[in-house]
Order: structure tokens, then C-alpha cells, then sequence
């Protein structure tokens, strides 16, 4: 009996064997044929990469509509409403200076969201309309903690308020002087943050945006009737009325 053991035959079985070698996993029913040659031959996998898109996002919404009852003077509401946007009083100079003719910057109250001190800072473009006017945002920034500082690059938000008079009541003495305005808001959920439900700081975030417009739109209107009431009975200086009080 011939046993024949020559260099080739072996060299084939160790290829052929090295080609193809069960893994076997932990489980023993389980085995990968761990393939190596076509691993070799195989460009490289690029690593994943977690794309920005997954991180959370919450979004906030607040809208009110706020009219009051005005008085005619002298001169005419629709003729105050109709002033270029050059002529308008910045009505509060504690909250609110004059960028350029038609531009603004406004400085909201602080407030508290969740154990966060925020001071939004706004730049608004008003722009004439028939009627009256129309506020839009350009821009807000985020001031107060670093935390807060940190958020400036991920979020957007925007912001549009329309100012009308009721031009179908031009010859009564009494006219109504309406607000609109709607905020959005758009924000990365902060890693702080992860642990706490989407729902509930879209939640938060909606009920902090009507508390703002619940103070600011009334006080708003109650500076533009005082303002229409200084310009209507002849005061051209265009004064600052407010006082940067709630």
C-alpha cells in the first residue's frame, strides 16, 4: 500500500482549505464561513456615519390675535397707520432700539425654560401696508447661560405680526386697532435634554410662547394707542412712551 503525499496536493488542500473556514459562534448551531480571499480582494467598507438629521427636533408654535377699541382724535388712526416706517417711535427704548429706518432690534423678557434663563434678542423689518403695517423677523439670538449661547446654531425661528386698523369704519369715532402675530420656532433637542420626551418640551416650549404673547401683545397695543393719542393731538417728537416695565 502506496501512500502519495507530493508538495502540490497538499499545497491545493491548505489554498483550498484557507479559502474557506467555518466560524463557529458561541452558539453552536450557528456558523459564518469566514471567506478570506474574497476579503482580501475586497475594498474596505467606509465607517457609518450617524447622520445630523437624527438628532431629535421640537418644534413651537404660538399664535394670538389681540384688538382694542381707539378713540379718533383730531387726526385720523388710518393716517398714524399710514406714517413710513422712518417716522415711527420705537415706542419703548428700554426694549427696543432703531436699527435703520425700517429695522428694529428687540430685546424680549426673560424667562425660564425648564432650569434655563433665556433672553431672546430679535431683529424685525417692518413693512408698510395698506391699513397699516406688517412686522416680520430676520433674525433671533439666544442670550443668557453658555448652555443657552450654545443653541444659537441650532435652531431657526420665525416671526410675523400684522397691524391693521378697520378701514370700513373710517368715519366712526371709534376704530378697532388689531394685532396677529404667529412665532415659530425650530430647534435641535439639546443632549441635556435627551432624557426628557419630545412631546413634552414641544409642550413647554408652545406654553413659554403664548405666556410671551400674552405680555408683550397687549403691552404692545397699549404703547401704540398712547403713541397714536401724542401724535393725533399734535406731538410730532416721536418720544419713546414705555418704560421697559412688564
Amino acid at each position: 500500500m502506496a501512500l502519495n503525499c507530493s508538495s502540490t496536493n497538499v499545497a491545493t488542500s491548505r489554498a483550498s482549505i484557507s479559502r474557506s473556514l467555518p466560524f463557529q459562534s458561541r452558539n453552536p448551531n450557528v456558523s459564518f464561513p469566514l471567506n478570506l480571499s474574497s476579503s482580501l480582494n475586497r475594498s474596505p467598507k467606509p465607517f457609518l456615519r450617524v447622520s445630523a438629521d437624527s438628532t431629535p427636533k421640537a418644534r413651537f408654535v404660538a399664535r394670538r390675535k389681540e384688538s382694542v377699541s381707539v378713540r379718533q382724535l383730531g387726526r385720523p388712526l388710518i393716517e398714524y397707520m399710514s406714517l413710513p416706517a422712518s417716522q415711527y417711535s420705537v415706542l419703548d427704548a428700554e426694549r427696543i432700539e432703531r436699527v435703520d429706518e425700517n429695522t428694529f432690534r428687540c430685546y424680549v423678557y426673560r424667562f425660564k425654560f425648564f432650569a434655563f434663563e433665556v433672553c431672546p434678542v430679535l431683529l424685525v423689518r417692518v413693512e408698510e401696508q395698506p391699513n397699516g403695517c406688517c412686522i416680520k423677523l430676520l433674525s433671533c439670538k439666544l442670550e443668557g447661560s453658555p448652555m443657552v449661547v450654545a443653541q444659537n446654531e441650532k435652531f431657526n425661528a420665525s416671526m410675523v405680526n400684522y397691524i391693521s386698523c378697520g378701514s370700513s369704519q373710517s368715519n366712526s369715532s371709534v376704530q378697532q386697532l388689531t394685532s396677529d402675530a404667529v412665532i415659530e420656532v425650530n430647534i435641535e433637542v439639546p443632549f441635556a435634554f435627551g432624557a426628557i420626551p419630545v412631546q413634552a418640551i414641544e409642550s413647554t416650549g408652545t406654553r413659554i410662547l403664548e405666556q410671551i404673547l400674552g405680555l408683550m401683545l397687549p403691552r404692545f397695543m397699549a404703547q401704540l394707542v398712547k403713541d397714536y393719542q401724542a401724535w393725533a393731538s399734535g406731538d410730532t417728537s416721536r418720544q419713546p412712551l414705555g418704560t421697559g416695565k412688564i
